[in-house]
């Protein structure tokens, strides 16, 4: 986790850098495609997921290690040529989980986070999930382990497979000529993010569109059908750990209160979006299918704006803090400090949402978070990092202040905004 930790440091500047240079070039040509809220919830979601990876918060029910040490049926080194079959086993399991993630109901839930913005710019492209709290992903490796393509290989090039994923979420770059028959471009993504009928589960491949025109999900950016972005069951927050564990809240209480015992089993591996008839009737499902012109945009003055400005700001600062010190930091104190930021993450987008109960769970988060940093067990930290130490102190301080004239303000919150 220390390797990974440390090409965070470097790759989280790089990505809000060029989430910046999009706001500008946006701002400057008059197609502006961020706003504040949407993009702020779409970076807070890039820290959850950078949070659930460093601290380890998943089982591996298998792992591709184990699966080459006892699959391989030849033994290769490490050459030019296997980072290149490495490379492409990697694109096409990564294009069959995906698949299976839009098109199986419990997998949906691992997935949603990543389409859950009605906006789609490069901000979007950090919506990663903490749900897949189960991996798996493992088998679809399975040609690479008959190869015996090295673990090292696979671990290596798997980050850099996922960012190079993060180019192509954006409007501002049209059809790119041959490029289009090789690779995913932003064309083809702008198609796979949409909710129009006909652009629904297609382009599901990462990088090599080649499996989409093999396997029948390809389908082309049409002029006259504009591309419209988000889910069909609209997320209606800006919260990432209430958005990564929406769908299968829903599960869990159709689940419950359907009245057929095979329902309740069936559920979670039929298509995504079933749902067993009573329940179906019983608890309605706000839907775009009908109107997708429905959007979440709730209203905010400018004290608002600032308050989640001001959260998200310190909330950076103090993930870097933990990126950068993660090697000399304990492993209690990388675990507690962690989930008390996924807390922080969770309290000021609930705050930001106008939930009622959020002041409350400010107020309790900066109590905790002022008990937390005068425990003995991390004073040890503390005392090697001072100002870090005041930082965390003030920021707690002001998350109760914040928390009381939230709780004054009493905004009421709306599920449906044009």
């Amino acid at each position: 986790m220390e390797a990974y930790a440390a090409v965070l440091l470097w790759a989280i500047p790089g990505f809000f850098v060029l989430v910046l240079i999009e706001i500008a070039y946006g701002h400057f040509t008059k197609k502006q495609t961020y706003t504040l809220m949407d993009t702020l919830s779409s970076l807070s979601s890039g820290m959850t997921n950078v949070l659930k990876d460093v601290l380890g918060l998943a089982f591996i029910l298998i792992s591709y290690p184990f699966l080459v040490t006892h699959l391989s049926l030849i033994e290769l080194e490490s050459t030019t040529l296997i980072y290149i079959l490495a490379f492409i086993a990697i694109d096409f399991a990564s294009y069959w989980i995906h698949r299976l993630n839009h098109k199986i109901n419990i997998f949906w839930n691992n997935h949603i986070i990543h389409h859950s913005s009605e906006e789609f710019n490069l901000a979007c492209a950090l919506r990663q999930s903490i749900s897949n709290l189960i991996g798996f992903s493992a088998l679809f490796l399975l040609p690479a382990a008959f190869l015996g393509i090295p673990a090292e290989v696979i671990l290596t090039l798997s980050p850099l497979h996922l960012f190079a994923q993060f180019w192509y979420h954006t409007r501002h770059i049209g059809k790119l000529g041959i490029l289009e028959y090789i690779l995913v471009t932003p064309s083809q993504h702008r198609v796979h993010h949409a909710i129009n009928p006909r652009y629904i589960d297609k382009n599901l491949a990462a990088i090599f569109c080649i499996w989409d025109r093999i396997f029948g999900t390809f389908q082309e950016e049409l002029d006259e059908e504009p591309p419209v972005y988000g889910t069909l069951k609209p997320v209606q927050s800006w919260n990432p750990i209430w958005i990564n564990f929406q769908h299968v809240w829903v599960l869990l209480r159709d689940a419950w209160y359907t009245k057929s015992w095979r329902s309740k089993l069936k559920i979670w591996f039929m298509p995504t979006g079933w749902r067993p008839l009573d329940v179906k009737d019983r608890f309605p499902l706000l839907s775009r299918e009908t109107n997708t012109a429905l959007r979440y945009n709730p209203q905010y003055s400018n004290p608002w704006k600032a308050i989640a400005l001001f959260h998200f700001t310190v909330l950076v600062y103090l993930l870097i803090f933990l990126l950068s010190q993660f090697s000399e930091l304990e492993t209690a104190f990388q675990l507690s400090f962690g989930l008390l930021l996924l807390l922080s993450i969770f309290g000021f987008t609930a705050l930001m949402d106008f939930y009622a109960w959020a002041p409350k769970v400010e107020l309790f988060r900066g109590g905790l978070g002022l008990v937390y940093l005068f425990l003995p067990q991390t004073q040890n930290v503390w005392e090697a990092y001072p100002i870090n130490q005041s930082i965390v102190f003030g920021y707690f301080i002001a998350s109760i202040l914040l928390a009381v004239w939230a709780k004054k303000q009493a905004p009421q919150r709306r599920l449906v905004l044009n």
